[in-house]
């Protein structure tokens, strides 16, 4: 069965993003031009544009389109900006940043996920902008500033180190708390914070909450 990948990511534009109030206009238009099918498993590339997470291996999966709309539409990414990316997974959202930002610098703490990622982009001719780091965010330091971090997967609370790395300014995107009901928010340089919605996805490597035990 041969799929028109074109008109399924105007579908997931028009039926998932937009309804779920992404309604800025260049993070639109790069959902609906980037290919998404590109960043998955062969075995995954009819899924490309439903509205599920997708496997990427390794305990790792791909975002829902909804909420890769929403987390972009929250950095609001500008042309000049320096973003920070807290795993790189499948690249995917590595290459939509790399289309608003100046600059993407992309932490991931796989390996082979890290290669994956940079030989999709590499494929797909994107991501020119976007260097991808074997590196675990939790252990990592950089005396580099951003304008905007996002983190892709959930964490308990917030490292304070996340915040120490942006600009006066700068704005980081990340989904904090405990499973079923966690929240997105968008913490600022300044100390505040915006709570953006909530939802529910898997935690970054070694920022899950302690088990507890009990009687």
């Amino acid at each position: 069965m041969t799929i028109d990948y074109s008109h399924a990511r105007e579908l997931m534009v028009e039926q998932q993003i937009r309804p779920w109030d992404v309604l800025e206009i260049r993070v639109l238009d790069v959902l609906a031009r980037l290919p998404r099918e590109a960043f998955v498993a062969e075995s995954h590339k009819a899924l490309a544009y439903a509205d599920i997470e997708l496997p990427l291996g390794f305990a790792q999966k791909m975002m829902k389109p909804v909420i890769e709309g929403r987390t972009l539409q929250a950095l609001d990414l500008q042309p000049g900006d320096e973003v920070l990316e807290i795993g790189t997974g499948s690249g995917f959202l590595s290459a939509c940043m790399g289309e608003l930002a100046r600059e993407v610098l992309s932490l991931e703490i796989q390996p082979e996920l890290a290669a994956s990622a940079r030989a999709r982009l590499d494929a797909a001719g994107l991501g020119n902008n976007v260097r991808i780091e074997t590196a675990d965010a939790l252990s990592w330091d950089t005396d580099r500033r951003f304008d905007a971090i996002c983190v892709t997967a959930a964490v308990d609370t917030i490292p304070s180190r996340f915040t120490q790395w942006l600009r006066p300014g700068g704005r980081l995107f990340v989904i904090r708390g405990r499973s079923p009901v966690m929240e997105a928010v968008l913490v600022k340089a300044d100390g505040s914070t915006e709570s953006l919605f909530e939802t529910d996805i898997d935690y970054l490597r070694g920022a899950a909450p302690a088990p507890q035990f009990q009687l």
